[in-house]
C-alpha cells in the first residue's frame, strides 16, 4: 500500500464495523474513505470517498487501479487489517 494512514475513526457498535480513514497519498494529496465490512457478503464496501477535497461518491476503483494497482476489495482489506490490529478487533466477533 503506497498511501499512509493519517487519521482513523473506527466504530464497532452497529451491525457492521465502520471505518473512516484519511490517507496521505504518494503525491501529497489526501484521500478520505468511509467504508464498512458487511458480514452478510463478507466484503468491504466504500460508502463515501473524497480525494483532495473533491467528493467522489462511493467510487474508489479509479484510485486503486491507477495508483495502488490493486482491487478496491484488496485495498480496503489491507487498511482494515491494520486498523483491526491496532484496535485488537477481530471480524469474527
Amino acid at each position: 500500500m503506497l498511501a499512509k494512514i493519517k487519521k482513523v475513526k473506527f466504530n464497532t457498535e452497529g451491525k457492521n464495523p465502520v471505518y473512516k480513514v484519511i490517507l496521505e497519498c504518494p503525491k501529497g494529496k489526501e484521500l478520505y474513505i468511509h467504508f464498512d465490512y458487511t458480514y452478510a457478503t463478507n466484503t468491504f464496501w466504500p460508502l463515501e470517498v473524497s480525494y483532495d477535497g473533491q467528493h467522489k461518491d462511493a467510487k474508489l476503483a479509479w484510485y486503486t487501479r491507477d495508483v495502488e494497482h490493486v482491487t478496491v476489495e484488496a485495498f480496503l482489506k489491507s487498511i482494515a487489517e491494520k486498523i483491526n490490529k491496532k484496535y485488537k478487533y477481530s471480524l469474527g466477533e
